[in-house]
């Protein structure tokens, strides 16, 4: 029935959508009431309280729902669950009256719930918090409001409104065409296909056409993004209520990378998982076999499962990430994607383009020459006039011609002498664009197409040049000059475009590509882009950390070297996109590694160094800001954007910087070191502390004649151990964590299990000597071999307290000794909430035998010299922990 309901749904939409596309423009302006001069402030506000704001609809219940599962669904509570479930058959239901004890299956249930509510907690937290930090990134569209042109919230946008769309815009709505130039739409979010389709509002959809909605050509659809050229139309859907609104939302807010460290998490979670299925059953065997009491046998071996389950890695996760998001928003970085946070901690190259990165970002137009290297208004006004009226790609370069142009030139009088013909969209292949405009002064009627674009492109599509007022042949003489003009302009760090017209290029409707030929060179325009002051040191400081810089620009060779010497980069070696097509994987594996500079460089060959590099093991950031640099986004590890970029590059982008400035990014990777390092410290610690009780639950097993700790009382002792772990996200880090990258790798895993785990194990065994035939026998009057039943279970109970007692304090310790390779307490000290953490559930547990409780969880009663011995275990443990650290270093480059 539902499936019917949405499929009918579906249909409706679709009937819908094809009827305002075959229907006038005036028809649909009218049902929509509003017109082409758009609608008033008032207007707007009173639709959007009858249709909404313009957001994909969220039931906030069922995402907190999932939120919930997600927290109690994990592997790990799934695994207490099935034992809690065991333990209450065979503690509860499967014994007599008399010896029925819930008190396991509570312990049990009481870890899930903490980890559970806990990480139930933290993720709410980090959605909220990645909403709130989303809020802080400007994200607007063009709308006709009042009358007139302006930038509103997107999500403001109501049925109705006027949209004006250009290259680079993320369509905020659907909405049909009232107008369009040389429109190129991408629905590739959507579709998944890359190449561009064209849309004119214009044209209607043809009989062939009307099955696929996205092929209609002058119906834009929210999500979809402009790669060229530019239009108007009016919206006829907004938020939910859009034909792809939530597949875009969906795409934009929860596709995410897996990352190595998602990829390590899972592994790790397989190994323990692996182990308890492998541990427990052992223990059940030994403790049956040598006990002779198989229900006990199988509690203690349940409850040694749940000792090796670490209940608290999704929460430790979570909260490690909150913590960095948080941090990072201090800083000028908000964190789109909360998982990101782990790749910018392991990044060890940072792939950019050097407008607005290296350089100020602010283009001006220094001189406007001509073939003799004069300055000339002809050329500015030839300059102005495809700058003036292109409407493809966004670009500072026209805003510094139109600037200059207003200032030396009469703009008003040739926006009347001139109006706009057509255009021909700039593209990454020709590197060129032209405006065709119509001379309505003294050449009534003549039509002039006007090109600028990269020298190189731009000569190859000339015949002529404008020399003294005549129009001369381009021979290979002056096409040398003109070249050797440039790269003397280009080693002064100045950007050169070439200029070029063409007088009647052809019939009006039907400018192509084709028409850009025989163009007659007038003149070069000279651009400076000053580096930024603080780039070379933030370079510095990248390069300290570990992270290499490499530049990908679309710029050519001398200007991007005067650039690169200015800020400090090598520019030994300077590859170009011809230097690379036909190159062997092999051959392109090597070049990316020892160039650092990439000029002249398409979107495709940005993606395709950057996937070479990856595939060299590196973990590779890419910094973008235009519509260009989405496919390189996108293949990176992780993506970072700016406030000011196109809404397609923020879209694409995990990380979002609020300052386009290399000192803000390199403060954002030292707090994702901090959060990477961190989160492993838990897993490393835990995996090889619960190595070492393995080992020490065996030996205890196999020579003790009863079981070195009741259930009840392993339970505790990992409930209190787990609690005390959620402060490691609080935790400090070595700075000689936070200047070299980070790689996420489970290799070493066991190596470091194998080296800590029976460190700890050594000292558990010497409480067990200390307590079977020192305290124990002092404490209860004898042997245990020689005591009675009551006097046997007094010896019990007092050892079960004192192992409890001493191994609490060496998990917790632990922590100290492992989270950095230095001496504790001398050298290295942790946080204070991990010091108030560890020490308050060390000093809890110690004191709970003590206590009124001590009868319910049948603990004994403990000396004061036992005390004593367990600090004397303590500080032998630190120190034999830090020799063992000493050897293990040797062939490791880091701790944790």
């Amino acid at each position: 029935m539902l499936n019917k309901t949405m499929n009918k749904a579906a249909s409706d939409d679709a009937k819908r959508v094809a009827r305002i596309a075959l229907e006038k423009r005036s028809v649909t302006l009218a049902q929509l009431h509003t017109n082409s001069n758009g609608l008033s402030t008032e207007e707007a506000a009173d639709v959007r309280e009858k249709t909404g704001i313009n957001e994909i609809a969220s039931n906030n219940q069922a995402s907190k729902l999932h939120f919930l599962a997600e927290a109690f669904l994990t592997p790990f509570t799934l695994v207490l669950l099935i034992l809690a479930t065991m333990s209450l058959f065979t503690n509860y239901i499967f014994v007599p009256q008399s010896e029925k004890d819930l008190s396991t299956v509570i312990i049990m249930v009481v870890m899930v719930l903490v980890s559970g509510i806990t990480s139930f907690i933290q993720n709410v937290r980090t959605s909220n918090a990645v909403q709130s930090l989303l809020k802080m990134v400007s994200v607007t569209t063009n709308v006709r409001r009042d009358g007139k042109d302006q930038e509103i919230p997107t999500k403001d946008v109501v049925v109705g409104d006027i949209i004006n769309v250009s290259a680079g815009d993320m369509v905020p709505a659907d909405m049909k065409l009232l107008s369009s130039t040389d429109l190129f739409c991408s629905a590739s979010s959507l579709n998944g296909e890359s190449t561009p389709t064209e849309k004119n509002a214009n044209f209607v959809p043809t009989p062939d056409k009307m099955e696929n909605y996205l092929d209609y050509p002058n119906i834009l659809f929210e999500g979809t993004t402009i790669v060229s050229g530019s239009g108007r139309g009016v919206v006829f859907a907004t938020g939910g209520h859009t034909m792809f609104g939530k597949m875009a939302a969906q795409i934009a807010d929860t596709e995410m990378k897996e990352t190595t460290f998602d990829t390590g998490i899972k592994n790790i979670s397989k190994l323990l998982l692996t182990m308890t299925a492998i541990i427990a059953p052992l223990v059940l065997v030994v403790n049956g076999l040598t006990k002779g009491n198989w229900t006990d046998a199988l509690i203690f071996a349940i409850a040694t499962a749940v000792g090796l389950t670490p209940e608290m890695l999704p929460v430790i996760v979570t909260t490690n990430l909150v913590r960095g998001s948080v941090e990072m928003s201090k800083h000028q970085t908000i964190v789109k994607k909360m998982n990101s946070i782990q790749n910018f901690g392991s990044a060890d190259i940072l792939c950019t383009d050097k407008t607005g990165t290296l350089t100020q970002g602010q283009v001006i137009l220094e001189k406007h020459y001509n073939l003799e290297m004069r300055e000339t208004d002809r050329v500015l006004k030839m300059a102005y006039l495809n700058s003036y009226y292109q409407t493809g790609m966004k670009d500072l370069i026209d805003q510094a011609v139109i600037d200059v142009a207003d200032d030396d030139l009469d703009t008003s009088e040739i926006q009347r002498d001139y109006h706009k013909i057509d255009e021909i969209p700039f593209d990454f292949q020709r590197r060129r664009m032209s405006v065709v405009v119509a001379n309505s002064d003294q050449k009534h009627g003549e039509h002039l197409l006007v090109t600028k674009g990269a020298a190189e492109e731009m000569l190859a599509v000339s015949s002529q040049v404008e020399i003294g007022g005549q129009t001369l042949p381009l021979t290979e003489e002056r096409k040398k000059q003109i070249f050797k003009d440039i790269d003397d302009l280009n080693s002064d760090g100045m950007r050169v475009i070439v200029l070029a017209y063409k007088v009647d290029p052809s019939p009006v409707g039907e400018f192509t590509v084709d028409d850009e030929s025989d163009l007659i060179v007038i003149g070069f325009l000279t651009f400076l882009d000053p580096p930024k002051e603080s780039a070379k040191s933030a370079l510095a400081s990248l390069n300290r950390d570990g992270i290499t810089v490499k530049i990908l620009t679309g710029d050519n060779e001398a200007v991007t070297r005067a650039v690169a010497l200015k800020v400090g980069l090598n520019i030994d070696t300077v590859y170009g996109q011809k230097d690379l097509i036909g190159k062997s994987d092999e051959e392109l594996a090597k070049i990316v590694e020892e160039c650092d500079i990439f000029v002249k460089l398409s979107p495709e060959w940005k993606t395709k160094i950057i996937d070479a590099l990856q595939k060299n093991g590196h973990t590779v950031g890419y910094m973008g800001d235009g519509i260009n640099d989405a496919p390189a986004m996108k293949q990176a590890d992780v993506s970072i954007s700016v406030d000011s970029a196109v809404d397609v590059a923020k879209e694409s982008a995990d990380i979002i910087l609020l300052q386009k400035d290399l000192s803000v990014l390199e403060h954002a990777v030292r707090i994702g070191r901090k959060t990477l390092t961190n989160t492993m410290k838990y897993i490393k610690i835990t995996l090889s502390s619960n190595f070492g009780n393995i080992l020490s639950i065996m030996v205890a097993s196999i020579f003790l004649p009863f079981l070195p700790m009741l259930p009840l009382q392993l339970l505790i002792l990992d409930l209190l151990y787990g609690t005390s772990c959620l402060a490691l996200p609080f935790d400090s880090v070595s700075e000689d964590y936070l200047h070299v990258p980070r790689e996420w790798s489970t290799k070493n895993m066991p190596k470091f299990m194998f080296y800590f785990g029976p460190t700890s194990s050594i000292f558990d065994v010497i409480t067990f000597v200390v307590l079977f035939f020192v305290i124990c026998p002092d404490l209860t009057g004898g042997s245990y071999a020689s005591l009675g039943p009551a006097g046997q279970l007094a010896f019990m109970t007092i050892f079960h307290t004192g192992w409890f007692v001493e191994s609490l304090w060496t998990q917790e310790m632990v922590i100290h000794a492992l989270r950095d390779e230095r001496l504790p307490f001398i050298q290295q000290r942790a946080s204070t909430p991990v010091m108030l953490a560890t020490f308050g559930a060390a000093i809890f547990g110690t004191f709970l035998p003590f206590s009124k409780l001590a009868g319910a969880m049948k603990f004994g009663h403990l000396n004061e010299e036992f005390l004593w011995i367990v600090a004397g275990l303590l500080v032998c443990y630190l120190l034999l922990t830090t020799v063992v650290k000493h050897f293990y270093m040797k062939k490791e480059k880091f701790l944790i």
